[in-house]
């Protein structure tokens, strides 16, 4: 049964997946992440994604769209189909931008929308709000409901 860690001052105990078939982004987000003291665990694709949820469940989850095997929207469907996951805050970091993607994302559910190219210092910014509870104010590069 996976477990969900305590909650504490940011960085301290969370645990975020980042999931994207683009090596060099997870690098990215997880050195920027584990700067702030968070455990990032990583997936190339929806299915390991899921399979990384089964272990431990993260208390966010960073998810690209366009991926082998399992793509963000359908990985998106079978996380909020379940009771022990549906709750989990889901960040779409993509380069899908058209009107009917965000759409889409919106429709199942994610906590935000952000486009790729993405800055850093908003992905990270975006993190510490969703896992501190504040609603997410819209930046730069992230796309809000429409």
């Amino acid at each position: 049964m996976p477990t969900r860690l305590g909650k504490g001052k940011i960085g301290m105990s969370y645990c975020v997946l980042i999931v994207d078939d683009h090596e060099p982004t997870i690098q990215l987000v997880k050195s920027s992440l584990e700067g702030l003291g968070m455990r990032v665990n990583a997936a190339s694709n929806g299915a390991e994604a899921l399979l990384a949820v089964e272990r431990e469940i993260p208390d966010l989850i960073i998810l690209d769209v366009m991926m082998p095997v399992m793509d963000g929207f359908q990985t998106l469907q079978v996380l909020q189909q379940a009771q022990e996951t549906k709750s989990i805050p889901v960040v779409m970091l993509t380069a899908k931008s058209g009107d009917s993607d965000v759409a889409q994302g919106w429709r199942w559910g994610v906590t935000s929308y952000l486009t790729k190219p993405f800055s850093i210092e908003n992905l990270v910014a975006l993190v510490r709000r969703v896992l501190e509870g504040t609603k997410p104010e819209v930046v730069a590069d992230e796309v809000g409901p429409r």
